[in-house]
């Protein structure tokens, strides 16, 4: 009975880190996607990009680093999943055959 309990604690931490990696790579790549279309009006573009980079660095690291706890490494893993297919999904949606029709209008 005891096992049970651990394994549905266990799936539910799963869940809820896959869930937060969902949320730090839309944060993540939503925050690159504004920062690449601001670039051409910025009046300095590089610093745009350094700065955009570091905020979304360090609010995806922090948030990996309280996503694994203790060495939990399962959660860690499953919040990475939860990014890279969160990834694929935004470039998909927001990937090159939108960027033509931004061009052409």
């Amino acid at each position: 009975m005891m096992n049970l309990n651990l394994d549905a604690t266990l799936l539910f931490a799963l869940i809820a880190a896959f869930v937060a990696g969902l949320a730090m790579g839309a944060f993540y790549f939503t925050m690159l996607w504004r920062t690449v279309r601001q670039l051409p009006v910025a009046q300095s573009p590089a610093r745009l990009m350094l700065t955009s980079f570091m905020i979304r660095m360090a609010v995806v690291l922090a948030g990996f680093y309280l996503m694994m706890g203790d060495g939990h490494w399962e959660r860690l893993a499953a919040a990475m999943l939860g990014f890279i297919i969160i990834r694929k999904i935004l470039t998909y949606r927001l990937g090159p055959q939108n960027v033509v029709q931004a061009v052409n209008s």
